[in-house]
């Protein structure tokens, strides 16, 4: 795909939506990492769910430990690999208060040493609450840029670094949730919405090509 092509595609997703974020619901930097440990393996709808009655209760690391594996259980129970989660937040909590001041570390480096913080949702947490220009690439992104030839790889590394290095600078602020979004609710995995999409004459997936010419064919 040449660069005139990836350039109109992300004019065409800040066109459609200009402020584009998580769907992960947060008020501080501390509660979005908490959300997005969360959010591995689960649905965002299913972290809010849990975030709406653990925030309220519990939104600092300090609070957090005080409410123990057991009391943190019980508000994220409902989420997938919930043991597991309990306990790398409860470990996180306590770096952060010890190595950090209670503060959510700017530096990748040391986001990624926090139990349950590998390097996408350090990724994350960078760009959506330090405005950092970096592209977390999950299965929704890793679809889109192979799928439409935007970046293709054979593994999410690969991917973010063709697409930190293809994106033009002034989309890659919100290239991130645009891409996300878009895998999300458009360029689903079983069968992507190729009418609905506004990329579509851009698009380089083979199958969709296809698709198109039986339609017109009949």
């Amino acid at each position: 795909m040449n660069a005139s092509k990836r350039r109109e595609i992300f004019s065409r997703l800040r066109e459609a939506n200009p402020q584009p974020t998580t769907e992960l619901e947060y008020s501080t930097p501390f509660q979005l990492l908490v959300a997005v440990i969360l959010s591995a393996q689960a649905t965002d709808k299913s972290v809010n769910l849990a975030t709406k009655k653990l925030f309220p209760v519990a939104d600092t690391p300090e609070k957090i430990l005080q409410l123990g594996e057991t009391g943190l259980s019980t508000f994220i129970q409902r989420i997938g690999l919930y043991r597991t989660k309990t306990r790398n937040i409860l470990a996180t909590c306590q770096l952060l208060i010890e190595q950090h001041n209670s503060e959510v570390p700017r530096s990748r480096t040391a986001l990624e040493n926090l139990p349950g913080v590998g390097r996408k949702t350090a990724n994350v947490v960078l760009n959506t609450a330090f405005g950092e220009p970096t592209i977390a690439v999950d299965t929704h992104i890793f679809r889109v840029a192979n799928r439409t030839g935007l970046a293709p790889g054979k593994n999410v590394m690969e991917v973010e670094r063709k697409l930190l290095k293809m994106v033009p600078d002034e989309f890659r602020q919100d290239a991130h949730h645009w891409l996300i979004l878009h895998g999300r609710y458009i360029c689903k995995a079983r069968k992507p919405l190729c009418q609905q999409c506004l990329i579509t004459d851009l698009c380089e997936f083979k199958e969709k090509n296809l698709e198109q010419q039986a339609t017109t064919a009949h």
